[in-house]
């Protein structure tokens, strides 16, 4: 009797383990069909980020390295303006500019030390002769300015040719006070003095008072300065100064267009060759330029969009 309840408790036993074999077995089966499903779900998320990561790198745009700009101090708010805008759009993109004078600016364009020269006048046929082009971005007029208490309001061509020429010296000729006129211009090489002087026909025949190297050089010594007056760019004047009529007419932009107003000049960004014979990069910055965003930055800076 004992014999049979040991052996039925040993069947017992063994059919125990055995099931217990077989769980086992069938887990250690299934265990690679597991691994090869989280393998497969790994690869796919390893693609989708690589995918991801692709079309970020599109999206933020592959332009990187520096554009270099020198040139006239009169462009200086302008090209501020779009330098900032054009590296917001493109982070990894720097643009270097230094404000030394239109004359300055064509000189290193010419010897190819910077991309672009920076010019507030029209390119001489010599300039043009050694390769350089002219990249007329805005137009710009130039404003006659004089101190805020100055009596006179008005000047014509001709007083203004006199005024500059040394033939008259006192604001009594021209409807002002009785006192000194003091003639401020910029230095030789500067844009805005070279388009001032060709407009005028009164190139290296100026009696000036001063020559100053800045824009906002003449700005400063015209307000402070009884008696004094310069020209500025038309985009800079602000209350610190008077402007004057030329011949009854206010520098706006409405009479430039209307060619009432004659003291006005090109904004260049001057280029060695052609702007499609530039790099990648140089392209990019003059295709900002002509898009509706740079447009707008050149109106909103109080330049005229060239035609």
């Amino acid at each position: 009797m004992r014999k049979k309840i040991l052996a039925a408790v040993m069947a017992g036993m063994m059919l125990f383990s055995l099931a217990a074999c077989g769980s086992s077995d069938e887990e250690t089966t299934k265990a690679p069909e597991t691994t090869k499903a989280t393998e497969a779900a790994e690869d796919d998320t390893t693609e989708a980020t690589e995918a991801t990561e692709g079309d970020s790198t599109e999206a933020a745009g592959d332009l990187s390295g520096s554009i270099s700009l020198s040139g006239s101090t009169s462009m200086e708010v302008v090209v501020t303006a779009l330098q900032e805008a054009f590296m917001d759009a493109n982070p990894d993109v720097t643009v270097n500019a230094e404000y030394v004078g239109s004359g300055a600016g064509i000189e290193a364009v010419t010897a190819k030390s910077v991309d672009i020269g920076n010019a507030s006048r029209a390119l001489t046929d010599e300039e043009k002769s050694a390769g350089v082009v002219e990249n007329v971005i805005a137009i710009d007029g130039i404003a006659i300015v004089t101190d805020p208490a100055n009596e006179a309001s008005n000047l014509t061509k001709d007083q203004l040719i006199d005024i500059y020429t040394g033939e008259i010296t006192n604001w009594s000729a021209v409807g002002g006070a009785d006192m000194p006129i003091v003639v401020i211009g910029r230095e030789a090489g500067s844009g805005t003095r070279g388009a001032f002087e060709e407009i005028l026909e009164i190139e290296d025949m100026c009696a000036y008072s001063s020559e100053l190297d800045s824009t906002g050089g003449v700005m400063a010594r015209v307000a402070a300065t009884p008696g004094a007056i310069g020209y500025v760019s038309l985009d800079v004047v602000d209350d610190t100064v008077k402007p004057l009529q030329l011949d009854g007419m206010d520098a706006t932009e409405e009479n430039i267009k209307a060619g009432t107003y004659i003291l006005s000049r090109p904004f260049v960004m001057a280029t060695n060759g052609e702007i499609s014979a530039q790099s990648e990069l140089v392209q990019a910055w003059f295709d900002f330029i002509g898009s509706e965003e740079g447009q707008q930055i050149i109106t909103d800076a109080g330049l005229i969009l060239p035609n």
